[in-house]
């Protein structure tokens, strides 16, 4: 990668493993044998099944620095009202864990660090989760806080530029959740501020996983296209679309190519967990422009499922580094 990550935690987590040495199977259990297409509507049609596979203690020897990338924090009350959605309309949660207990999960099974992610969906919600986060990111080195904001809301640049201004690195949204377009008129201030801030934007922008119970049909306010426009109206916009990109997997490839500001993670897609085309090759096309990503606490399998499976891809040392951390 020539440039910055989009979040800029593989930077300082280089700069600490730099200073501290200046001073020091590719997992597929409880995987379907043969995948099958998504329903017409949507993965998330009718609620997954958990996976009981088993889980590691620590995360699999011999991996560089690990970047976590797509790690989710809310306030207790908040978290406890994600897993009950996600009980009813996704899939059970195995780890039922609140932020510090998540972090602490996470960084005792030798994660060097977790970009924290959150999403507001009313009105008003979003300069309260920011100051939740602020504070909490001020207690955590372990951290990278993102900070949250509704689209089309009342003041909704001017709520960016105070979580920015307490010291949150990037903001998170979801076009799903919070029922709007990459191409939104209303989203032209909020890409403003990040680049006038330099910090990067993380939109659930893919069309799956589609559940019915979103205020709004992904495949209406999703496509690549029109994270294409995004990228060619904004080229100083750091963008990462999480989970691939999916299910849009070769036109998120294509875009790879022509912007340099675009970032892709792969939140749950590398688990062969989903009923959808496997994209590892996706991985092995572009390391330098892909984070590794977990979601958790919110998995209904092992939570280091999907990195033992990266783990066991066989990839050169330079690109696992770069996946793994040095990407963010």
């Amino acid at each position: 990668m020539t440039g910055p990550g989009p979040i800029g935690a593989g930077k300082g987590l280089a700069e600490a493993e730099g200073a501290a040495e200046g001073a020091a199977e590719g997992g597929s259990e409880g995987a379907a044998e043969e995948v099958v297409a998504a329903p017409c509507c949507g993965i998330l049609a009718t609620p997954l099944a958990a996976l009981d596979d088993p889980e590691g203690a620590r995360l699999p020897p011999g991996l560089p620095p690990v970047v976590d990338a797509h790690v989710h924090l809310f306030p207790d009350r908040l978290f406890e009202a994600v897993w009950r959605w996600f009980g009813e309309h996704g899939w059970p949660i195995r780890y039922r864990l609140h932020a510090r207990q998540v972090v602490d999960f996470l960084c005792d099974r030798g994660v060097a660090h977790v970009v924290a992610l959150q999403y507001s969906h009313r009105p008003g919600m979003a300069r309260v989760l920011n100051e939740w986060m602020a504070e909490f990111a001020a207690l955590e080195p372990r951290i990278v806080p993102m900070a949250t904001v509704l689209p089309g809301e009342e003041g909704a640049a001017d709520v960016l530029r105070a979580a920015f201004a307490d010291g949150l690195r990037g903001v998170k949204l979801h076009c799903h959740v919070q029922a709007f377009s990459v191409d939104d008129d209303a989203m032209g201030a909020l890409y403003d501020v990040c680049v006038a801030h330099d910090r990067p934007m993380i939109i659930h922008a893919g069309r799956e996983p589609k559940s019915p119970a979103y205020p709004v049909d992904p495949y209406e306010v999703c496509d690549a296209a029109r994270v294409a426009r995004v990228l060619e109206g904004w080229p100083k916009l750091r963008l990462c679309v999480p989970h691939l990109g999916a299910d849009e997997f070769g036109e998120y490839a294509a875009l790879l190519e022509r912007h340099d500001n675009l970032w892709l993670d792969t939140t749950m897609l590398l688990a062969q967990y989903f009923p959808t085309e496997d994209p590892v090759w996706m991985l092995m096309a572009r390391p330098d422009r892909i984070l590794y990503g977990s979601d958790f606490p919110n998995l209904p399998y092992a939570w280091d499922r999907e990195i033992r499976r990266i783990a066991g891809l066989e990839l050169r040392e330079e690109d696992l580094v770069a996946l793994l951390g040095g990407n963010a």
